[in-house]
């Protein structure tokens, strides 16, 4: 028996072979499809978005759902820059779309990037200008014998849409809470006034789909910018941090029920934007936030703006991203199930 006899084997050529590097921030996974994927055309990165979600979402799903993955997966499609000074952008995929930012996937998307030769790395810093749907946002990554070992990022501009806002939840009865942009829309709750423990996902689970279906159903959601970027994207709870030192958990459940198992990146930006507002939070400040697995992310907010005519914060998010694999892909045409399922 010669086992190292599979690693010669070639797939038929009528299947379709998506090469990936694998990679998580915090926790949370982020696969990144380096080869196989198809043009998008468009100008700018929602322009992109928007024919990704016309024409490849089977793609999405073959990616993201099982067999290859889960209802938990999380991954990127790099591509050539949409801004004159950019250096790559990136849309973002998961159970359920494609976000419109993702600060765990810049950070991992940094690493892979100057880890793996796409982009140069030099010591003992690195700046990337990366193209999101949201935005541009700016990474530097701290580079050490040609390894990233950490990544900050200054995301969009980032505001509060409504503070201490209530709603009438089914089976839960009134919540309470706040809606801010850090990139996508995020509503932000005390998980102790619930009732709800940070770390049970099974019940964060229940409780961040029935808030968020609640919301979307009696209030409609607006970006001044971009019609796009106009929705609910999750329900961040919070509550106190497990560990001392540390400001407070987060714990984010996004898209169809998807839980973040990093502190994320685009909702610490939002809690940012509310800290801020409530005069909890001071430009130059920083905070430490925890996930559900205890990982951590630190903010701060660099500057101030305005977005519209909501006034709006500039934050910076850092943390660390680690590469665990790389892999082929397949996609039999005659495999039903190969398509992309999920069991929850």
């Amino acid at each position: 028996m010669d086992l190292r006899r599979a690693l010669d084997w070639r797939p038929p050529e009528n299947w379709h072979r998506l090469s990936v590097i694998e990679a998580h921030t915090g926790g949370e996974p982020f696969r990144v499809v380096v080869d196989g994927l198809p043009h998008l055309p468009g100008s700018t990165v929602l322009e992109r978005r928007r024919h990704a979600q016309e024409n490849f979402d089977d793609l999405r799903r073959a990616l993201m759902w099982e067999p290859r993955g889960h209802a938990d997966m999380y991954g990127g499609w790099p591509g050539p820059p949409t801004s004159a000074n950019g250096d790559i952008s990136v849309l973002f995929l998961h159970n359920e779309g494609f976000s419109t930012m993702c600060g765990h996937g810049v950070i991992a998307l940094a690493k892979v990037v100057l880890d793996t030769g796409i982009l140069p790395a030099t010591s003992p810093a690195t700046v990337l200008l990366i193209d999101t749907p949201a935005g541009q946002v700016e990474t530097t990554s701290r580079v050490s014998e040609d390894r990233v070992t950490g990544t900050r990022f200054k995301n969009v501009p980032s505001f509060v849409a409504g503070l201490d806002e209530t709603i009438d939840v089914p089976g839960i009865g009134q919540v309470v809470y706040d809606l801010a942009f850090g990139g996508a829309f995020y509503a932000i709750v005390d998980a102790p006034r619930l009732g709800l423990a940070l770390d049970n996902a099974t019940g964060l689970i229940a409780a961040g789909r029935s808030i968020k279906s609640a919301i979307v159903s009696a209030r409609t959601i607006t970006h001044p910018e971009s019609t796009d970027l106009g929705f609910l994207y999750g329900v961040i709870f919070t509550g106190p941090p497990a560990f001392d030192g540390n400001h407070s958990r987060n714990v984010c459940v996004f898209a169809d029920g998807e839980v973040d198992r990093s502190p994320t990146g685009t909702g610490l930006s939002s809690r940012l934007a509310v800290l801020y507002e409530r005069g909890e939070v001071s430009v130059g400040a920083s905070v430490t936030i925890e996930s559900i697995v205890g990982s951590t992310f630190t903010g701060e907010i660099v500057d101030t703006t305005t977005v519209g005519d909501y006034g709006a914060v500039i934050p910076q998010v850092g943390g660390s991203a680690q590469i665990t694999g790389r892999a082929e892909l397949w996609i039999d045409p005659e495999d039903v199930l190969g398509k992309g399922f999920l069991v929850r």
